[in-house]
């Protein structure tokens, strides 16, 4: 059973950043692909940024692409987001999210995908 617990979270104004982290425990991590999802109140919890298990592939959504990177550590077993340029409509509740992967740089995007989940992390970003 992999637990994931995500830190990092916060209050900043837009155009500023922040860096989300995920640790994770209970699991070998190099045999799990990673990912982010974030749900704002009232919308469908949607995808942010994933990353294979092997670390050389990612994905984001077209909201993140350019300003969100996605990155992990093995040593640390732990996931990051880095969230530049933050806007108003970035503000939710998100997400740290895993699944055991045989493809070394198969990234998932859909919540069905995934297995494990964190217990989220809270962004707002005030304009």
């Amino acid at each position: 059973q992999v637990q994931l617990v995500e830190s990092g979270g916060g209050l900043v104004q837009a155009g500023g950043s922040l860096r989300l982290s995920c640790a994770a425990s209970g699991g070998p991590f190099g045999n799990y692909a990673m990912g982010w999802f974030r749900q704002a109140p009232g919308k469908e919890r949607e995808f942010v940024a994933a990353i294979s298990r092997g670390g050389a592939s990612t994905s984001y959504s077209e909201s993140g692409k350019g300003r969100f990177t996605i990155s992990r550590d093995y040593a640390k077993n732990t996931v990051y987001l880095r969230m530049d340029s933050l806007k108003a409509e970035d503000t939710a509740v998100y997400y740290c999210t895993a699944r055991r992967s045989l493809g070394s740089q198969t990234v998932y995007i859909t919540h069905g995908d995934y297995t494990y989940w964190g217990q989220g992390t809270q962004v707002t970003v005030s304009s």
